[in-house]
């Protein structure tokens, strides 16, 4: 593997695959409405190494990495499913070893196995590009014959060869996609029975959920987000460390109620939660403080106030960040994406939805609040049993008791921020009155942040009526 290249690139991809007989005739695209223009470039001779794990871990959910030659886009290419008919490619100059960057975009999945040449693919394309009145490219038509091997320590079978259209869309839009694709038809193509050409070289399947119940289901497709999520963690994507942690609190909901079975998993699940927080809480703080200086008038913000709480919680975030991609390169990281693994491919472990406990766990919450010295804590407490709340009961297709839940969580989630807040103003208030500066604005955001909790816990008492009206 070398190391991570700054070079590399991202593309959309959309495109269809259709079968087609050795002796069919290439189609014509004339009187496409659109099309000005059809342009038949110079043929490709294609050569690709595609690269797995064993187990063909990427393959299964529909993942190529690629070393390609010929062609203007050799290179190395990593390609993600993104939606129908379409994936997201990430490319990186050619070179004799794996870019630690294609490598680190499907870490979650690789983890720490090994990646091995699993098929070799060589393509002789016909290429037509198909263009609008002012010479953009509005889509490209290939017709590859393709020559395909299968690689590993099992004999190969046989070379396989055979021939397929390909349509990727350019600047055109998705009807031109469905017009372009029923002219191939009429001319005898077939929709490919194969997502990708090593789909049908391997012939592997695609992860799916396991069909026993709806809880089931719920924690395969989490499971499946905390995969998609730690792509974007790694990208820094927008609010990924947010929904990474969400995810990561919904499987410890759903598997409520068999801490015992599930024990080690869950400690795990709950120390990476923690090393992900350090960087949210400071996100949220940075935003907060962000939001709240804009609103004030320039002559109430006094001393360096936005160095302070603005550039000072994105800073912990960064190094937040950092902490939380060292955790994610980590053996043990790795070890509880594989035991998540095997709590969803153990069959016939039906769960009953927890729904009934959490609401039970919820009102013992709400009681213990009333004689709780530290307010702040217990209703803290209660937030938590209403996000717990909310997970089961949106598992188990309960929508108007997730809705109501969730409306407690966001109230006690603003109260807790506001928590969290009037602390961290208070130790950079005493931070700034030892360095001499003016303290006037952290006095006036603490006493906004005193006001927005005291409005959150006077609309809790109705949230709660409500959330009992509809259990």
């Amino acid at each position: 593997m070398s190391a991570a290249d700054p070079k590399a690139s991202r593309y959309r991809e959309v495109e269809r695959k259709f079968d087609v007989d050795a002796s069919a005739m290439s189609p014509s695209f004339d009187g496409i409405a659109g099309v000005a223009r059809v342009e038949r470039l110079p043929a490709q001779d294609l050569a690709a190494v595609y690269f797995d794990t064993a187990g063909h871990d990427l393959a299964a959910r529909k993942v190529t990495l690629r070393r390609r030659t010929g062609g203007p886009d050799a290179g190395w290419h990593l390609k993600l499913p993104a939606g129908p008919d379409t994936r997201t490619e990430v490319r990186a100059p050619l070179g004799p070893d794996i870019p630690g960057e294609l490598l680190d975009v499907v870490m979650a999945i690789v983890r720490d196995r090994p990646l091995a040449p699993v098929a070799q693919i060589r393509t002789a394309r016909e290429l037509v590009v198909l263009r609008d009145d002012h010479g953009e490219v509005l889509a490209e038509f290939c017709d590859d014959q393709v020559t395909a091997s299968a690689e590993g320590p099992d004999p190969a079978p046989a070379e396989q060869r055979w021939r397929e259209w390909e349509l990727e869309l350019g600047c055109g839009d998705h009807k031109l996609l469905d017009r372009l694709g029923n002219r191939l038809v009429d001319t005898g193509a077939k929709p490919a029975g194969h997502g990708s050409k090593l789909a049908k070289v391997l012939g592997t399947a695609p992860v799916t959920a396991h069909p026993t119940d709806r809880l089931h289901r719920a924690l395969a497709d989490q499971i499946e987000q905390l995969l998609v999520w730690d792509r974007a963690m790694r990208a820094d994507a927008d609010d990924a460390v947010h929904q990474m942690r969400v995810t990561i609190r919904r499987i410890r909901s759903l598997l409520h109620g068999e801490e015992a079975a599930h024990a080690p998993l869950l400690g795990e699940l709950k120390e990476l939660g923690a090393v992900l927080g350090v960087a949210r809480d400071a996100e949220v703080l940075a935003q907060r403080y962000q939001q709240a200086l804009d609103e004030l008038a320039p002559e109430l913000v006094r001393g360096p106030v936005r160095e302070r709480l603005v550039e000072g919680s994105l800073r912990r975030y960064d190094t937040g960040r950092r902490r939380s991609l060292a955790a994610m390169h980590s053996p043990r990281y790795f070890r509880l994406l594989d035991g998540l693994d095997e709590l969803i491919s153990a069959p016939d472990a039906e769960r009953s939805a927890p729904v009934g406990s959490a609401y039970r766990r919820l009102r013992k919450a709400v009681k213990a609040a009333k004689k709780a010295a530290d307010r702040d804590a217990a209703l803290h407490r209660i937030r938590k049993a209403a996000k717990r709340l909310r997970y089961a009961a949106s598992a188990a297709n309960k929508t108007k008791i997730a809705k109501r839940a969730k409306a407690i969580q966001t109230l006690l989630g603003d109260h807790q921020d506001s928590v969290v807040s009037r602390a961290h103003l208070l130790r950079q208030a005493d931070a700034a009155t030892a360095a001499g500066e003016d303290t006037f604005t952290y006095g006036l955001l603490y006493a906004r942040e005193a006001d927005l909790a005291a409005q959150c816990r006077a609309k809790l008492r109705p949230a709660l009526r409500k959330l009992d009206r509809a259990v």
